[in-house]
């Protein structure tokens, strides 16, 4: 599902279940990031899905990226392995104006 940066932002905080993944690149993850995020890039193939397929089916995944583009098909990619609560930052990490973490 596609959030606006205010309801993505405003859901997270108000779910217990709550888990943030960033699917930029390494290199992107570590010049600026959401604080408390999980990184798994997208761009690694099966090993993002293997990776994905390691986490907790019952959570609720916050997903984002640079502009929102990797991070939709990520959402996809989840929901197609089982995840019924992904919801992706529309803007991305170039749109947002919470919280950041910098190199």
């Amino acid at each position: 599902m596609n959030l606006s940066q205010e309801q993505w932002w405003e859901n997270f905080q108000q779910d217990e279940n709550a888990v943030i993944l960033d699917v930029r690149t390494i290199d992107e993850f570590e010049e600026i990031a959401i604080p408390n995020s999980l990184n798994i890039d997208i761009y690694k193939g099966q090993e993002f899905l293997d990776e994905v397929n390691k986490l907790d089916k019952d959570k609720s995944y916050y997903v984002y990226c640079k502009a929102g583009g990797r991070s939709n098909q990520a959402c996809l990619l989840m929901n197609q392995l089982g995840f019924d609560k992904t919801f992706n930052l529309l803007g991305g990490i170039t749109e947002w104006t919470g919280p950041i973490v910098e190199e």
